[in-house]
């Protein structure tokens, strides 16, 4: 697998372009504000009427509706929630978009199960950071970045000075990515391990074992404070470790018995059956089948605030009993509201 760093992309190909960025999310806002830094010609894309119009205008960025954004932009980068993708794009940027602008996505979900079906004149890449948009922000400010992917889905840049793989490297490269490491891939690919990697390790997994954990401990009759420090608030501390150095690192840096304990009750929990369990998730994702489920639960909304099943997890979530002592011990700890990665007033 390529990968590519700072010294493999030219910056100035994506400066010498409009962008447009569709959405002023989590990710959409971290792409819109970082490219802008980095000199490049940014306009937030939104509807009329967007709570994100203010915060993108207070950032000091432009702002037009979708299809007025569209028309003269070389590349329209699509941020907005993959459930609302394939309506932004057929309503407002297909019928405004150039026949040689580059359609750009940060998630393959639209493309690869062809939600989205764009036109052979249009380049499609894919531009996607490894990590939350709030991340993506606040690494960049320090100087650093998030390691990326890049995908070319089809390049039809014939008339251009720069191929495709050149333009997402470069806006890679605006976005801080290469600071990281970028490495090619394909939307495929990105897809379906990026959904896989969500549902059964990082976001499913890991918040159904703390919760496992924490009923578990509590139910034995440990303080439910106890329980919330053993089971969520120390799994930064771990996963920390790791991040820098990998699973060794963290038993190097760990007790012995906390190690010995590791490899004695780890297979215990996720045991064979477990990852049955996973190649049952991955085949739903390879299926097509989740995302069909996701868009069918999100057309039962009528807010766009996520349909019923969403919801209701949502609502359960909120009301289980960790969510309620963490935020009373949280409160304490006033050091963890010292500079917030999430500011929902600005991002």
């Amino acid at each position: 697998m390529n990968i590519f760093y700072d010294d493999d992309a030219n910056i100035e190909i994506i400066q010498k372009l409009k962008v447009s960025i569709v959405g002023y999310g989590s990710q959409g806002h971290a792409h819109a504000n970082n490219l802008s830094d980095s000199g490049v010609d940014v306009t937030v894309a939104l509807r009329e009427g967007s709570s994100s119009w203010e915060k993108a205008e207070e950032a000091g960025l432009k702002v037009m509706p979708v299809d007025e954004a569209t028309k003269d932009a070389d590349l329209v980068m699509i941020l907005a929630p993959d459930e609302f993708q394939k309506g932004i794009y057929e309503k407002s940027i297909k019928p405004n978009l150039k026949n040689d602008a580059i359609l750009a996505f940060a998630h393959g979900f639209n493309i690869h199960f062809k939600k989205i079906i764009p036109d052979e004149t249009n380049s499609v890449i894919m531009i996607a950071p490894k990590g939350p948009g709030h991340t993506v922000r606040s690494t960049y400010l320090k100087g650093g970045g998030v390691p990326s992917l890049i995908a070319i889905y089809q390049d039809s840049t014939n008339t251009s000075d720069s191929s495709a793989k050149e333009v997402a490297l470069s806006y890679a490269k605006a976005n801080g990515g290469t600071r990281a490491g970028v490495l090619e891939t394909t939307f495929k690919e990105e897809t379906e391990t990026d959904l896989f990697g969500e549902q059964a390790v990082l976001c499913g997994g890991m918040t159904a074992l703390i919760k496992a954990g924490y009923e578990t401990l509590v139910e034995a009759g440990y303080s439910p404070e106890m329980a919330y420090f053993e089971c969520l608030h120390e799994t930064k501390l771990i996963t920390d470790l790791i991040q820098e150095g990998g699973i060794a690192n963290m038993h190097y840096s760990i007790s012995n018995t906390a190690e010995y304990g590791d490899y004695l009750s780890g297979p215990k929990i996720i045991t064979e059956k477990t990852k049955e369990a996973m190649k049952e998730v991955l085949d739903n994702i390879q299926s097509g089948n989740f995302a069909d489920e996701f868009l069918d639960d999100c057309r039962q909304s009528n807010d766009g605030s996520g349909g019923p099943f969403m919801k209701s997890k949502r609502e359960s979530t909120k009301n289980h009993p960790i969510e309620k002592v963490g935020k009373e011990l949280r409160s304490k700890m006033k050091f963890l509201n010292s500079e917030k990665l999430v500011d929902k007033e600005k991002n």
